[in-house]
């Protein structure tokens, strides 16, 4: 029998990012399916913007994103967070992908790094395809079909379903009905994955 893993992320969570290639690796050595679901926080699952925490608690979450990074091979760059548009349009940009049945792990691991690792502003239309350009797409064209209704019909699918299986933050990755979130469950999502009975 198949094994399907069911993937919430976003373009704007640097723990999705973070944690991207090694589960894009797990998934693999487990022979097991991703069935992606791009979206943003569920705040009314219990979800906390970063913004919206205390100072003590944000400048503890960033120590603790640059250990994991580097744990990872990955580098952050926060610098001027602030001044870049909102990611959420990448997000359609992926969906577009995913629609047309194009490679949308590519996409999503050009586009996160570029966000994470370089500070590009993906929120400009411009920016967007040019990255997805660079990576292999037709910027253009994603672009176009990421405007349509069935792009953003598909992002609130995604987070309706995302609500009623109590996901909150990103990522969350669900396997046999059991929810695993964050990047750091990823050593518990592959014991699950290898049959063994967890604790719960």
């Amino acid at each position: 029998m198949t094994k399907t893993i069911d993937y919430f992320f976003g373009i704007g969570s640097p723990w999705a990012y973070i944690g991207f290639d090694p589960f894009i690796e797990l998934a693999a050595q487990s022979d097991a399916e991703i069935r992606p679901y791009l979206i943003p926080l569920i705040v009314e699952n219990g979800a906390i913007y970063s913004r919206d925490r205390p100072d003590a608690r944000r400048a503890y979450g960033v120590k603790d994103l640059r250990r994991w990074a580097s744990l990872r091979g990955k580098t952050l760059d926060f610098t001027n967070r602030s001044a870049l548009s909102d990611p959420t349009p990448a997000g359609f940009l992926i969906l577009a992908a995913q629609l047309k049945g194009l490679d949308w792990v590519e996409l999503t691991r050009a586009l996160q790094r570029a966000f994470w690792s370089a500070g590009a502003d993906i929120g400009n239309a411009d920016v967007r395809k040019a990255i997805a350009d660079a990576a292999g797409f037709d910027g253009a064209a994603l672009e176009a079909h990421a405007a349509l209704s069935e792009v953003s019909n598909l992002w609130s699918s995604n987070r309706e379903i995302a609500k009623e299986a109590g996901v909150f933050g990103l990522p969350t990755f669900r396997y046999d009905g059991e929810l695993y979130w964050g990047q750091d469950s990823l050593p518990f999502l592959e014991r699950h994955l290898s049959g063994e009975k967890l604790v719960a």
